[in-house]
């Protein structure tokens, strides 16, 4: 493994394991591929932009003739696909782009990943696929496929391609399925970041529905470990949930993150639930655990504090990223529900 490709570096998961990589394989040479869409942002990559074993090539995944210049130009053997659409509500607003990136757009990455041949294929994916939980259970790598959202059918399509691509091709790929991150340089469309800068800003905190809805969390470091762990010593054909093994109610992480930063949960506002809501996801991690020695280091609520200092330290970066189109999108999910 010493070229490898990064699809998706500048997004939130991708800017985090490329930094995580070049600590832990100091080897290996990453080429970071990102279109940089509304939640890649090279200001993300600021400290490690200009590293000597990192290059930054902006391209997308649908650029067939793109893929093949890279891989050819830098000899790619190892790929680690996160590049994806990746938030549900936006899915539920215009599934195309989803249906694009997340399936034609992986299609043509293993497309040109065959052709020229790599060591390693690893998809990064997400529990979503699987569905809704009711009150009790977790995810293994053996429940059926339900995804409820065209975010979650588009990654579960995508699941599906990599998987056929082993089996009929011999790619040697795998699949991830992870639980929900949370950490630095995390784009303020998802939970926390949202909580936590609307909290900093004296703005009301739109909560979903009841507020109930439960989610597996996992400290986006935590991941990145995981992830290192499936490219050194997955078995290529086979799919590894991981998760954080905590399990937390959505309104519970509001209120702790307002305690945190000395806010009143006043400023808590429900608002209309999302179409299709799933109400409960929690993960099996026992596979990962019994095959590559992997289980997470970082208490939900270490991990939050580190996440919410953060965003203390780094408003320059979050002030930037919710300015101008972020602001028109804001309005539409949840001021005008």
């Amino acid at each position: 493994m010493k070229n490898v490709l990064v699809t998706g570096g500048a997004g939130f998961i991708g800017s985090n394991f490329v930094r995580y990589f070049l600590q832990s394989r100091p080897e290996t040479t990453v080429v970071n591929y990102d279109k940089l869409t509304y939640a890649g942002n090279l200001e993300s990559l600021a400290d490690i932009i200009d590293h000597d074993r990192h290059e930054f090539v902006k391209g997308d995944i649908c650029d067939a003739s793109g893929l093949r210049e890279v891989f050819r130009n830098h000899a790619i053997d190892t790929v680690i696909h996160f590049a994806a659409e990746s938030h549900v509500d936006r899915s539920i607003v215009g599934a195309a782009v989803f249906v694009q990136t997340n399936v034609v757009g992986t299609h043509i990455l293993l497309e040109t990943a065959r052709e020229l041949g790599v060591e390693r294929f690893l998809h990064v994916s997400t529990d979503e696929v699987y569905g809704s939980l009711g009150a009790t259970g977790k995810f293994s790598e053996a429940t059926p496929l339900h995804p409820n959202s065209p975010y979650a059918a588009s990654k579960a399509s995508s699941d599906m391609l990599v998987l056929a691509y082993h089996h009929t091709y011999g790619l040697p790929a795998v699949v991830t399925r992870c639980s929900n991150n949370y950490g630095p340089y995390q784009f303020p469309e998802k939970l926390i970041p949202l909580m936590v800068i609307n909290a900093l800003q004296d703005k009301p905190l739109p909560v979903y529905g009841d507020g109930l809805n439960v989610r597996d969390w996992i400290y986006v470091e935590d991941h990145c470990a995981a992830l290192d762990a499936v490219l050194d010593r997955g078995r290529v054909g086979e799919v590894y949930n991981i998760g954080g093994n905590n399990e937390w109610r959505n309104i519970d992480i509001v209120r702790l993150i307002l305690a945190a930063v000395g806010k009143p949960e006043s400023l808590i506002t429900f608002v209309k639930d999302r179409p299709g809501h799933d109400r409960r996801y929690a993960m099996d991690g026992t596979k990962i655990k019994n095959e590559l020695g992997w289980v997470p280091n970082y208490r939900f609520e270490d991990g939050l504090r580190a996440t919410v200092t953060w965003y203390l330290n780094n408003r320059a970066w979050w002030q930037h990223v919710i300015s101008g189109e972020y602001q028109q999108y804001y309005r539409m999910m949840y001021e005008e529900r």
